[in-house]
């Protein structure tokens, strides 16, 4: 600011010369100095006083919106939350392949006591064993009347019925706790694949929940992750599908009264599991205890479709077949003769039931099911390169699911491989595996010779591995199987409208103790693909010690056992999955064509 001087020298003089009072421009300057200052501390002031205005609108209109935030919430009263503020306890929800829920979590409650609180604990003990009879009441009155004892969990997770029934006990003592369950709204279905899920750290307000089998187990960093956002984890299952195959499987194992059951449906382009069974099974809500001891196969936790290692039979046989193919051994026409005797390593090779089948082409050997045949083509293709070829299609290591229990699939092979392992592995004796495995081996046939890599995630687009077959040897082998469905041992699964190929295996179970094995037990497989002309998806259904009793004796073969119930479980599915059905109507006569 530039000062004007109160009394300026030129104005002085020409007023003293003007005969005026050279005083009065003094107060004049002074004057206006003291406006100028006024005006200055006018505005400054006047900046403040907005400043402070909009300061206090914007407190306002924040304490305003955090009073309405209050009203609109439910009241509830201050808890300490020190004791879980390390738990994590969110877990993403699991979903099948069309974003239907498989498992999620329910908000719940823990109900705990101090005892050094209760005012009756006598009474408190004996309404709380009428509300949950499983609780020991001897042992509740010992604890609650404790004086050293501070806290005592009583229940773990209560549902909203019984913690009303607790509340109206009125004992003060008796306190609850928020907490996150694992929820399966679908009960027992696909319980092997899921698994399940536990309390791992806990505190008074919340729980972790941690997997404890399965699905749950294998993913289970991934489902406790924040970074997912709530995403859920999305699987191959397709739930109505599942349910399908789970209902015809059970009434299955029912009807041929047999011990267990289990099945595979695979994608034979994506190696995506739409549905996977295996029975007898639990629901995971109520996972039970594993059994301490016994065969863990006895076990409903036991999932046979996976960790059940079995010699599957006859199914192997088209394996051979394929594999002397693509090495150019044999075509289908080729001639193999399977008249007896046949010996190896000192063991004669027998036929089922004595059968004779004589001379006949490489599809009748498959078509017949002929041990003898099989076995001479697997001596001709030759040990090392039999072994290479079940190496390759994954049959000396466990089925890479993600599962934690794949690695206990792990396929038992012979520790000194000879020509007589090389005649009956061919068979599908001498060497065991989960039906996992032949699914996987069954879907490079089915698929024009390509591995895939078995998976329980959702995947887009196909998804092959490396090639093992050509795409000849493939449609040959496919024809082998459509005629053992038509003509064959597997008669029972031609499926009306759906074209059926498959094969048929049926082993004697070995006995637990003692080597040998049993006369009149066996596991019987039935391995499948549909469309038989173009395969997409490839079925296995295996039945543990089934037993057909509608003719005059027992029968314990394939065909007549797991053939029956993977027809019904086709003639279930295949609509489901969007096949339409393809029905022969003959030739059309007498019809007119009409053109608009």
């Amino acid at each position: 600011m530039t000062r004007t001087p109160l009394r300026p020298l030129a104005r002085i003089l020409q007023a003293r010369s003007n005969g005026e009072n050279p005083d009065a421009i003094e107060r004049e300057n002074l004057r206006i100095r003291h406006e100028q200052m006024r005006d200055k501390a006018r505005v400054r002031a006047e900046g403040r006083l907005l400043v402070m205005g909009a300061m206090f609108f914007c407190a306002f209109v924040v304490i305003g919106a955090r009073m309405g935030l209050l009203s609109a919430t439910e009241p509830s009263e201050p808890r300490a939350r020190a004791t879980g503020a390390s738990i994590i306890a969110s877990r993403a929800d699991i979903t099948d392949r069309r974003g239907r829920l498989l498992a999620t979590n329910m908000e719940t409650h823990s109900l705990y006591a101090h005892p050094q609180q209760m005012i009756e604990p006598l009474r408190a003990a004996k309404e709380l064993k009428a509300i949950f009879p499983d609780l020991d009441e001897e042992r509740m009155v010992k604890d609650f009347t404790d004086e050293k004892r501070k806290f005592l969990w009583v229940r773990k997770k209560i549902s909203p019925e019984q913690m009303q029934a607790v509340h109206e006990i009125g004992e003060p003592g008796l306190l609850f706790g928020p907490r996150e369950m694992r929820l399966y709204p679908n009960g027992a279905i696909a319980s092997h694949i899921l698994g399940g899920a536990s309390f791992g750290r806990e505190g008074v307000d919340s729980a972790e929940v941690v997997g404890t089998a399965g699905i749950e187990k294998y993913f289970d960093e991934e489902l406790r992750d924040p970074a997912r956002e709530g995403a859920p984890l999305e699987l191959s299952i397709d739930l109505t599908i599942q349910a399908a195959t789970e209902r015809v499987l059970d009434s299955g194992m029912r009807l041929m009264n047999a011990k267990g059951a289990a099945s595979v449906l695979m994608d034979v382009h994506t190696g995506e599991i739409l549905a996977m069974a295996s029975l007898p099974d639990f629901d995971p809500n109520d996972r039970p205890r594993p059994p301490t001891s016994g065969s863990p196969s006895d076990s409903p936790l036991f999932n046979r479709a996976v960790q059940g290692v079995y010699e599957l039979g006859s199914a192997f046989k088209i394996l051979a077949a394929s594999q002397a193919m693509e090495l150019g051994i044999v075509t289908p026409e080729t001639i193999i003769d399977t008249r007896p005797p046949f010996r190896v390593g000192g063991h004669a090779i027998g036929e089922f039931e004595g059968h004779n089948y004589g001379q006949i082409s490489v599809e009748e050997v498959i078509m017949n099911s002929s041990n003898r045949g099989t076995g001479k083509i697997a001596l001709a293709i030759g040990t090392e390169r039999q072994k290479d070829f079940l190496r390759r299609l994954g049959f000396f290591d466990p089925v890479p699911l993600e599962m934690v229990e794949a690695p206990g699939g792990k396929p038992l092979i012979p520790q000194r491989w000879t020509d007589l392992s090389t005649v009956t592995i061919s068979y599908g004796h001498g060497l065991s595996a989960t039906p996992l495995h032949l699914a996987a081996a069954y879907a490079a046939i089915a698929n024009g010779g390509h591995l895939v890599k078995p998976t329980l995630l959702k995947h887009k687009g196909i998804s092959y591995g490396d090639t093992v077959l050509s795409e000849e040897v493939s449609a040959n082998a496919r024809h082998m199987l459509r005629r053992v469905v038509k003509e064959g041992t597997a008669s029972f699964g031609d499926v009306p409208g759906y074209h059926v190929g498959g094969k048929t295996g049926t082993a004697d179970k070995p006995r637990e103790k003692g080597g040998g094995y049993y006369k009149d037990k066996t596991i019987t497989t039935f391995a499948s693909m549909f469309p038989a002309e173009a395969p997409k998806y490839v079925l296995i259904v295996t039945l543990d010690e089934p037993v057909e009793t509608s003719g005059p004796k027992p029968r314990r073969t394939a065909g007549w056992t797991s053939v029956p119930v993977a027809a019904e479980m086709i003639g279930r599915i295949a609509p489901l999955l969007g096949l339409r059905p393809d029905y022969d109507m003959g030739e059309v006569t007498n019809v007119t064509l009409a053109r608009q």
